[in-house]
C-alpha cells in the first residue's frame, strides 16, 4: 500500500465547488479496485489550506492502473479546476511507526 498526499489551496470562494466536485468523484474512487480509501482534510487555522490522503495499492496501481481506466477521464475532468491550487502531490510509504486509540 501507498499513500498519496496533495495538498490543496483552495480560496474560501471555491470550497463549495471543490468539496462537491470530490463529493461527484468519490464513486469513481469506490469503483477501482486501486483506491482503497480516502480523506478529505480543511485547516482549522488556515481554511484554505487542504489536505487530501488517497490509499492506493500501489504506486503502479495508482499511476498504470487507475489513470489507465476509462473512469479516469471522468475523475480527472472532476478535479482539473483545482490543478492549479495543488501545493504538493507525491507518494509516501509508511513506517511502522504508527498508532490510534481504539485501534
Amino acid at each position: 500500500m501507498t499513500t498519496e498526499i496533495i495538498r490543496y489551496r483552495i480560496s474560501t470562494e471555491n470550497t463549495q465547488l471543490f468539496e462537491h466536485a470530490y463529493q461527484k468523484a468519490e464513486p469513481i474512487l469506490r469503483n477501482t479496485k486501486h483506491c482503497l480509501g480516502y480523506r478529505l482534510l480543511r485547516g482549522i487555522e488556515e481554511p484554505e489550506n487542504w489536505i487530501l490522503i488517497l490509499e492506493w495499492d500501489s504506486v503502479e496501481g495508482h499511476e498504470q492502473g487507475f489513470r489507465k481506466e476509462s473512469a479516469f477521464l471522468d475523475f480527472f475532468n472532476l478535479v482539473k479546476p483545482f490543478l492549479q491550487q495543488i501545493q504538493e502531490m507525491k507518494h509516501y510509504d509508511s513506517r511502522p511507526m504508527n498508532w490510534q486509540r481504539g485501534a
